[in-house]
This record gives C-alpha cells, sequence and structure tokens, in this order.
C-alpha cells in the first residue's frame, strides 16, 4: 500500500486505508475511526466523504477495480501489434499473475466480493467489477482472434480469480496459464 501522505487527497487516503484494513482484518474490522487513524485524518472526514460505511466499502471496491483494469488494459495495449498467440498471452497472464505481490489491498476485493454476498447494497458494484474483467478480457481476447471472447470471457475470469483464491488460501502458486490453454482450446 501506498503510505498516506498529506500530498494525497483525504478521500484517496480513506479508500487506501479501507482496502488496507479489509486485506489485514477483514470487512468486519472497517470503523470510522480505524480507517481515519490509517489514512491519518480526523474522523469528520470519514462522515463527509461517506455517508455510509456501504459507500466506503462500494467505492473502495470500485476503486480497486478502476485502477487493476487501467493498469491491465495498458498492460495488453503495450502488447496489441506484437503478434501474440494465444500461447503467449497464456504465458504473459501467467507472469502477471506470479509477479503479483499479495498485499493486504491484493486480499480486500476477496473479502469484498464474498461480503457482496451478504450485502445486496454491494452487489452492483461487485457486477461492475466483473464486468469490467470481462470487458477486458473480451478485449484481449479478440485482439488475439479468438471465436466466441464473449462467451468464454467470464468463465476465464471466474477460472483467474479462482486460481488466484486457491493460491492466497494454498500458498501454492497455481498454473494459469495452462488453464487458460485448456479453457480456449476446448
Amino acid at each position: 500500500m501506498n503510505e498516506p501522505t498529506v500530498a494525497t487527497p483525504a478521500r484517496e487516503r480513506i479508500l487506501q486505508a479501507v482496502l488496507h484494513v479489509i486485506g489485514s482484518d477483514g470487512v468486519a474490522a472497517v470503523t470510522n475511526r480505524r480507517i481515519a487513524a490509517q489514512a491519518e485524518v480526523s474522523l469528520g472526514s470519514i462522515t463527509y466523504h461517506f455517508p455510509t460505511r456501504n459507500d466506503m466499502l462500494r467505492d473502495a471496491l470500485l476503486g480497486f477495480v478502476t485502477d487493476e483494469t487501467t493498469r491491465l488494459t495498458e498492460l495488453a495495449e503495450s502488447y496489441r501489434d506484437h503478434g501474440l498467440s494465444i500461447v503467449d498471452a497464456a504465458s504473459l497472464t501467467q507472469q502477471v499473475v506470479r509477479d503479483l505481490g499479495w498485499t493486504a489491498e491484493r486480499l480486500a476485493p476477496f473479502e469484498l466480493f464474498i461480503q457482496a454476498g451478504r450485502d445486496p447494497s454491494l452487489q452492483d458494484a461487485a457486477n461492475k467489477c466483473f464486468a469490467a474483467y470481462d470487458t477486458l478480457t473480451v478485449t484481449i481476447l479478440e485482439a488475439l482472434g479468438v471465436p466466441g471472447a464473449r462467451d468464454v470471457a467470464s468463465t476465464l475470469v471466474a477460472t483467474i480469480a479462482g486460481l488466484q483464491l486457491r493460491r492466497v488460501a494454498t500458498g501454492v502458486p497455481q498454473d494459469v496459464s495452462a488453464a487458460i490453454l485448456r479453457l480456449l482450446s476446448a
């Protein structure tokens, strides 16, 4: 996590703190006092920017996926004109997954997705997150010339997310590229 600084706007520091706390100690640990202390903002700043706890959770999840999708889209675009094959793309995905640092902020979305299953007010944010991942996956698959990209995108996203969750839970790296190749060759 980027350490909060005075130069970072309070709202952004709050959202960074939310992800850090969720990833470290779970959704139940998100309290206004804890977030204010972590973000180095006043308690009033929390309620000024986020009328409810769910607003804070939703915006943290959406902010994470926006940043993540932007990062992955830029990566995909940097390879668009390199003539990648499906095998190359699967290998690149494996490299990205392997190099992913498992910080508290990277664990937070898994916690928020589970929380969305319990709290319908977060489901729209979860849907937007998965829609963003699906759209990115369709873009990459279409650039690779994969037929029926839209038909396999959500399955591919779910497979990668499941393998990542398995990695987090077991500590054992997963072979994402093999799974991708199997799915796309079916």
